[in-house]
């Protein structure tokens, strides 16, 4: 089976895949605001992250890669979505493209479609500084994801069993490349001790990718004969994973992304330490089977209760809810009590 025969299956599968998202975000609850004391008008999504402008929180995460003619029209879709509602744009791995440089037309289509637009290239860590450079170059990219997928790889009956030296070669990258550097988990979460390696690097961008979302341990499974039903319940989910990332350092930025949904879930994502907040498989099921103007019928509504949620709180823009008090309960409170994250400080926090 060809790269590109084996990406398709992966977005096949990806449509299908039933995402069961945690109880994380249900454990999260806003402190009503009686008097927040501003308007709908006052509130603003425009937001800087890592040293890029973004006009929304809200992003078009990487979800598509191995080339061919359905990579080309998904990605030529996805760019002009994101050109008319001003949302930054990640495309999926572009190692295929690299490797089979007839490939490159299904990436360079996102920078024609949207010339002007924050456009994030994508590799995974096995990708050197050489392959950073020519994915930049590729499509113009303003930053790079490095992706990690190891369960994703160890379920994938092809996939690779050693991940060593992942480390040093996206700190090479980190020094040796122009743009900001995100480093992304896949589905399965990203916890303390892979941010605090991340940051030991240089690393001052992450994407959590908790487990909540599109599960490719179960799309991986579908594909084995035997399959390893262990990884499919593997992972940190995505408000977690925002928690456990956001404790290590005031000075990373963080993305939250894996099974967000809604607006309220959105709100709640950077409430609690993301900086921006990625949608893929959510984004692509509506693409794909409503269309164009339907993915951009759902993106504006996602802005406009976004708004009205940030006006409830009295939250101006992103940095003011990421000040509004909230509780957390249940299973995500034992969990960070556990890891030695105060939780206390959440409630007990203001926006005035």
């Amino acid at each position: 089976m060809s790269r590109s025969e084996r990406k398709w299956d992966h977005i096949r599968y990806a449509l299908e895949n039933r995402q069961n998202p945690s109880s994380a975000f249900d454990d999260i609850k806003f402190i009503h605001q009686g008097l927040p004391d501003i308007g709908v008008f006052d509130v603003g999504l425009d937001h800087e992250i890592g040293g890029l402008y973004l006009s929304s929180p809200i992003f078009i995460n990487a979800m598509t890669g191995g080339g061919g003619d359905k990579t080309y029209r998904i990605n030529k879709e996805l760019a002009i979505v994101a050109k008319n509602t001003g949302l930054t744009m990640a495309v999926g791995s572009q190692m295929a493209a690299i490797k089979d440089k007839a490939q490159k037309y299904t990436y360079e289509i996102v920078r024609k479609e949207n010339p002007a637009g924050v456009i994030i290239a994508n590799l995974g860590s096995e990708a050197s500084s050489e392959d950073a450079k020519a994915a930049i170059e590729m499509i113009e990219a303003d930053a790079l994801q490095i992706h990690l997928n190891v369960i994703q790889e160890l379920t994938m009956p092809e996939g690779d069993r050693n991940f060593s030296g992942a480390l040093k070669r996206i700190e090479s990258i980190v020094k040796e490349i122009a743009v900001p550097v995100i480093v992304k988990e896949v589905g399965f979460g990203m916890a303390k001790e892979t941010v605090h390696s991340l940051i030991s690097i240089g690393v001052k961008m992450v994407d959590v990718g908790g487990s909540g979302g599109t599960n490719f341990a179960e799309i991986e499974n579908k594909r084995r004969e035997k399959a390893l039903s262990f990884f499919n319940q593997w992972g940190t989910p995505t408000g977690i994973s925002i928690f456990e990332a956001a404790s290590v350092s005031n000075n990373l930025s963080v993305i939250g992304s894996g099974g967000l949904r809604s607006a309220h879930d959105i709100a709640k994502g950077l409430a609690i330490g993301a900086d921006a907040i990625g949608m893929a498989g959510y984004f692509l099921k509506i693409l794909v089977k409503e269309g164009i103007e339907a993915l951009q019928a759902e993106i504006e509504k996602l802005h406009e209760e976004l708004k009205l949620i940030m006006t409830a709180l009295g939250a101006k823009n992103v940095s003011d809810l990421k000040k509004a008090p909230l509780v957390i309960s249940g299973e995500t409170y034992h969990w960070l009590n556990q890891r030695g994250i105060d939780t206390k400080r959440f409630a007990q926090r203001s926006i005035k």
